[in-house]
């Protein structure tokens, strides 16, 4: 099996050691090539390479910015024609970022080393498992995509790894209450459109999910739509108000894991599109990154798009 191995060396909980234990242990059973990301865009470049030269498999170590350009890049944009099946190769991850919600998402473990372990074992017996995935802006999206207060948390977290600062789930959690609790912090209103609804008015924040959980807080999970997985349609939650009050009780319930309702929320687990309007630009980030200013997003998915190196489904 020849593997492709793309490791990001500035991905936040990754080390040389580590990376070099990886390159190492997957060698002694294939054959692998490995690259190093060193611009952004460059995870993109070597996916499109990877099924350009025929990889039977592509394993990322990094953040799930990194494993969202391998995989854009290996299927191309959403606009173009779907890949056959079994023209791509099999995508696999080791996680090495702060939250890792793709690789949890498919149950590896968040432990680089018990992650490899598994890894190997599913290459060993040639598992692939087929997920869909959402789009917007013409990208694929892995697990979520938003507008407003949650993308204005991911920008603040950006400029803060800018200076230096690592993204740990307690500096994540400082700087989400700081933004709510900041008056200067105050996210346009949009409108929100899904099938059979009057359309949703007043938006403050929303986001669009393709699995859950949402994200992880340490080692909780975060589960605001938990009826969406890689076998059904798009999950949307979206939210009227960012009064504090109302938000913290809308937050313990997430915490808790109960069922998330409030009277300010609307949540559907299971839509065929969304589409977010904003008069104005709005802040939007997509699978835990930041994409800039929008005033329209078109949400869709794509059925079994990509396999994914990770155990099958019980039958």
């Amino acid at each position: 099996m020849r593997v492709m191995l793309i490791t990001n060396p500035f991905a936040t909980f990754t080390t040389a050691e580590g990376r070099d234990a990886l390159a190492n242990t997957l060698a002694s059973r294939f054959t692998v090539d490995i690259e190093r990301t060193t611009h952004r865009g460059h995870a993109g470049e070597l996916g499109a390479r990877a099924v350009k030269d025929g990889y039977d498999a592509v394993v990322v170590h990094g953040g799930d910015g990194s494993v969202n350009e391998v995989a854009n890049g290996m299927l191309g944009a959403p606009s173009g024609a779907a890949p056959d099946r079994g023209t791509v190769p099999a995508l696999g991850v080791v996680p090495g970022g702060s939250a890792n919600v793709f690789a949890r998402a498919l149950d590896i473990s968040r432990d680089p080393l018990a992650a490899t372990a598994q890894l190997m074992t599913l290459l060993d017996s040639g598992a692939r498992r087929p997920i869909s995935l959402g789009h917007t802006l013409d990208r694929w999206f892995l697990f979520n995509a938003g507008m407003g207060m949650d993308a204005i948390v991911v920008r603040r977290m950006e400029e803060l790894r800018h200076k230096g600062r690592k993204a740990t789930a307690g500096r994540y959690l400082r700087t989400t209450l700081g933004s709510f609790f900041r008056p200067s912090v105050t996210p346009p209103s949009f409108t929100v459109e899904v099938p059979d609804h009057a359309p949703i008015d007043g938006v403050r924040f929303g986001f669009v999910s393709n699995t859950g959980p949402w994200t992880y807080l340490g080692t909780t999970p975060i589960r605001t739509n938990p009826g969406t997985d890689f076998e059904h349609g798009l999950g949307i939650f979206a939210a009227t108000s960012v009064s504090v009050p109302r938000n913290l009780m809308l937050g313990s319930k997430l915490l808790r894991a109960k069922d998330p309702k409030a009277a300010h929320l609307y949540r559907d687990d299971d839509v065929e599109w969304v589409r977010f309007r904003c008069d104005e630009p709005a802040d939007v980030q997509m699978d835990g990154d930041y994409l800039g200013e929008y005033t329209g997003l078109d949400f869709g998915y794509r059925r079994h798009v990509l396999d994914v190196v990770a155990a099958p489904l019980p039958s």
